[in-house]
């Protein structure tokens, strides 16, 4: 091993000066996270662009698509409402209390689907998780693409959202279980990042409908391409490979070993990463846990550790939805409203531009989460949203005071161009800090912190936790926006600090670890201050641990 200093996931090693002479061959590595993996990484350092790794990939790619389904799916309201044929068609406004009902039955099918999503995935694995899910939306859509009526609109738009929350739990699980623990961190975080292609799809079918065909078609026309990714994950999801922990749990132990041989161990059974995770399995691993059974939720209260697991994976959840982005989701046209920019085509190119911008910053954020680590992420991006957010109240107060006259519509006219333009810059700021830190860990960090017991339920939790949220978001800010309009930014401002303070005194740091490893980090007395320790270890030539102290 060379003597000059190496970066191997965050092991710096250099010769140790106060080592006994006959230890001058063993270098010291100073670590954050686990030993194990440490050693994992130093003995054997993967490589992420052999065969099997881009395998694991293509996928990934599949799993993805329940994000991008997501995407466009959440993001397909916030178009609907700047459509004048689809307001017209169903009698609603981009604000008021009507809106939220109409948006809002897709959180409550989420809220609903939440004793079924663990047993789905649980006693059928993530593949066939992903496959229900996926069928359940294709459903949705024919009910709510053929509706004339207000009710039958909604109804496709309930069973939307309830599937929705059987594919947005497996799909991460998949994603993370089946990946390299080296490279679980970027593959899991880019899940999230998937989002925005959705989104985008979203808006710019959206915006070429509105012009191509005007009428009900530009609306029925985007809500049939909700089929899409679905369709697509029903035709490839059945040829994958299944999660090495849960063909392990459920008594296919050999199945278990042969993918992870294959695709972890570049084909070699006695391969460190295969040996890391077998053990692993074996030493953690229950076989006859609540996953077992589909009724018994025990297993997220038994103890403090699950507790505070299943409180951190709810924290993240509750607070990505409430850092003030489903009004810039769901109601950006209210939004811009307030901002002076009224006409439809041009929301619709701001919104378009924006999902693309946002899609870019949280692909950045991604390639973050293992150099950066997930606290520091989180904590620059609430409290960059904190800052937007106060400067949006601002901007929108000043542009508020410059109102001198009323147009035909009812829509203010300002008198302050420069206050219009920031708070456009506003919105488009925090698209981007917002992408940049919680979008690529609202869907990694929650099935992290999760044992793999709890992992299903736990994230069906999650599910109940983001559209319980959600429903807030649907009810509160529509009506919000129209009694109180750019008063409630002065919400989001409070509420994003409150956040900021308890994410730094709650959720600790995942990375540098395998999942099975953050067992340790969970019954530590003090969770957070355990995953930031540094470790010292002695390493020889051949990569072995001889010595682990605090660094």
């Amino acid at each position: 091993m060379a003597d000059e200093k190496n970066d191997i996931s965050g092991a710096v090693l250099s010769p140790d000066n106060a080592m006994s002479d006959e230890k001058k061959d063993i270098q010291v590595a100073v670590i954050k996270g686990d030993e194990a993996f440490g050693e994992a990484m130093i003995k054997e350092p993967p490589y992420a662009w052999s065969r099997p790794q881009i395998l694991i990939y293509a996928f990934s790619v599949v799993g993805f698509f329940c994000s991008t389904m997501n995407g466009y799916d959440g993001s397909l309201i916030n178009n609907l409402l700047q459509n004048p044929w689809f307001k017209e068609r169903y009698g609603v406004e981009n604000t008021g209390l009507w809106t939220g009902i109409v948006s809002s039955m897709y959180q409550i099918g989420g809220v609903v689907a939440l004793p079924f999503v663990g047993p789905a995935i649980d006693t059928w694995g993530r593949r066939i998780g992903m496959f229900i899910g996926a069928s359940i939306i294709i459903i949705g859509t024919c009910i709510q693409a053929t509706a004339n009526e207000a009710d039958q609109f909604m109804g496709g738009r309930f069973l939307l959202g309830f599937g929705v929350s059987i594919a947005a739990a497996a799909g991460p699980m998949y994603v993370i279980e089946i990946n390299h623990p080296a490279y679980r961190g970027v593959v899991g975080a880019m899940y999230n990042t998937l989002w925005f292609s959705g989104s985008i799809l979203a808006a710019g079918a959206a915006r070429g409908a509105i012009v191509d065909f005007p009428g009900d078609a530009s609306w029925r026309l985007i809500t049939w391409l909700q089929c899409l990714f679905a369709g697509l994950i029903c035709l490839f999801c059945l040829f994958l490979p299944e999660s090495p922990r849960w063909l392990y749990v459920n008594n296919k132990t050999q199945a278990a070993r042969d993918m992870l041989t294959r695709y972890h161990g570049l084909g070699n059974p006695d391969s460190v990463w295969v040996s890391l995770q077998m053990n692993e399995y074996e030493e953690l691993l229950d076989l006859d846990g609540a996953d077992k059974r589909w009724w018994d939720y025990r297993a997220l209260f038994r103890d403090r550790p699950s507790v505070y697991r299943l409180a951190c994976n709810i924290t993240l959840s509750i607070f990505g939805q409430w850092a003030g982005n489903a009004v810039l989701s769901y109601f950006l046209s209210s939004v811009l409203d307030t901002a002076g920019y009224y006409h439809h085509i041009e929301q619709h190119n701001i919104t378009l531009i924006n999902s693309c911008q946002q899609f870019i910053c949280a692909i950045f954020g991604a390639l973050l989460v293992d150099r950066v680590g997930r606290r520091p992420l989180l904590l620059f991006s609430f409290t960059g949203c904190t800052v937007i957010w106060l400067g949006m109240t601002v901007a929108s107060g000043v542009l508020a005071q410059s109102q001198i006259g009323v147009h035909d519509d009812g829509k203010p006219i300002f008198d302050n161009p420069a206050a219009s333009r920031a708070c456009l810059a506003m919105v488009f700021m925090f698209g981007s800090i917002y992408s940049v830190g919680i979008t690529p860990l609202q869907a990694l960090y929650p099935v992290e912190v999760l044992s793999f017991e709890m992992r299903a339920k736990g994230m069906a939790f999650s599910s109940l936790a983001v559209n319980a949220a959600g429903l807030l978001n649907q009810f509160a800010w529509p009506v919000s926006m129209e009694v109180l309009a750019w008063r409630t930014y002065i919400i989001f401002t409070v509420w994003d600090a409150i956040q900021v303070v308890v994410i730094y005194f709650l959720l600790p740091e995942t990375k540098g670890r395998t999942l099975e490893e953050l067992d340790e980090v969970f019954q530590a007395k003090n969770p957070v201050k355990h995953s930031l320790q540094k470790k010292k270890i002695g390493v020889t030539e051949t990569g072995e641990v001889v010595n682990v102290e605090s660094a």
